[in-house]
């Protein structure tokens, strides 16, 4: 995995530690490294003040123990717009978005790759567990080695313009491996931070606050599949398909299995494997192929509805209008509108859409 070593390559740092062992291979496979971190725009918590904060002090603080310069870019107000406006335009149509795939295409790698061109270097590379391949004139994005890091499906969004000029050092490292390099080299500072799983700009128990100050309450009624009442809800922005938690009903648990948006009704059921929980057909919106080049027939694909889900077979049909139907051999549990769709063919990620309607 080297393009062009013995050149300069720009390495976004996240101030975790697979970004920072993706500068330290880069650094020792003969590039020169710079490391430059994102500055996002948080959501008003104190918690994640810090957090950008400590991320950028963590970031500065590899690139000066490897001896490599570093840079902050200031991106908060875009990324305030495109990718928390988006994330509160579809919670508001009663939707579960993915923010972190329209961020990695629209914001992270534009602006990587954008600096690194004011600066004249070709190259930006990140700590994704991903590779890249090229046949012919085509470059193919595929799963990462480690198969249950593999974060492909957050990449799906990815051109063709911009993968030929991305490196993804840890695409053929498993996650136990980065743990050793970083023990080995010094970098065991690192392995002691915490791994969050949150969204990077509003920790997960902040998230009630959040969805109740920038969209607010909006009460309802709780329902079975035959309309009979059970409780009250605060909003159906609170809940996703599928959900289990926060239900706060009796004779539970109780799964959420859908909205009557008009009546603005959140449907539950107390069996776990309810019928009702289960689509073969989804209806994909705003499709996106990573080689550019739309399917001319029905191909068979692997797909996944969310980032934590075993790939499925199933057929992709193109529909007009960047729109396309995926029918899965199987029925699927949970599958959410606002989510994406990646769909791949072996190792490969074909692309993705966004779920509007599940059939």
């Amino acid at each position: 995995m080297t393009r062009n070593s013995h050149r300069q390559i720009i390495v976004g740092l996240s101030g975790g530690l697979d970004s920072a062992v993706a500068l330290l291979l880069l650094k020792e496979q003969g590039y020169q490294p710079i490391g430059l971190t994102l500055r996002y725009s948080g959501w008003s918590t104190k918690e994640n003040i810090y957090s950008n904060q400590e991320s950028i002090r963590l970031a500065k603080k590899v690139c000066r123990q490897l001896k490599a310069p570093h840079y902050t870019l200031d991106y908060r107000q875009e990324f305030k717009k495109k990718v928390i406006g988006y994330f509160i335009s579809l919670l508001k149509n009663k939707k579960t978005p993915n923010p972190c795939i329209v961020c990695n295409q629209q914001l992270k790698f534009e602006k990587l790759i954008s600096f690194a061109k004011q600066k004249g270097i070709e190259y930006v590379a990140t700590g994704h567990y991903a590779r890249i391949r090229k046949i012919k004139d085509e470059y193919q994005l595929l799963r990462g080695k480690d198969k249950q890091k593999d974060q492909s499906y957050f990449l799906c969004l990815l051109d063709q313009k911009q993968l030929a000029k991305i490196v993804f050092p840890l695409g053929d490292l498993t996650k136990k491996k980065v743990y050793r390099i970083a023990e080995k080299k010094g970098l065991d500072f690192l392995i002691r931070k915490k791994q969050s799983q949150d969204l990077c700009f509003v920790i997960q128990k902040s998230m009630p606050l959040f969805l109740k100050k920038e969209i607010g309450l909006h009460p309802g009624q709780i329902v079975d599949k035959k309309d009979k009442i059970l409780g009250q809800h605060q909003g159906l922005h609170f809940y996703t398909i599928g959900q289990r938690k926060g239900i706060k009903l009796a004779g539970g648990p109780w799964w959420v299995i859908g909205f009557n948006k008009k009546k603005n009704q959140l449907i539950v059921t107390n069996i776990e494997n309810d019928p009702a929980l289960f689509s073969r057909t989804v209806i994909l919106s705003d499709g996106h192929f990573v080689s550019g080049k739309l399917p001319q027939k029905i191909i068979k694909v692997k797909a996944k509805t969310r980032f934590n889900q075993a790939p499925a077979s199933a057929k992709l049909y193109i529909l007009p209008k960047k729109n396309s139907r995926l029918v899965f051999d199987r029925p699927q549990k949970a599958v959410t509108p606002g989510q994406w769709t990646v769909f791949y063919q072996n190792q490969v990620c074909l692309g993705g859409g966004i779920i509007d309607s599940v059939l």
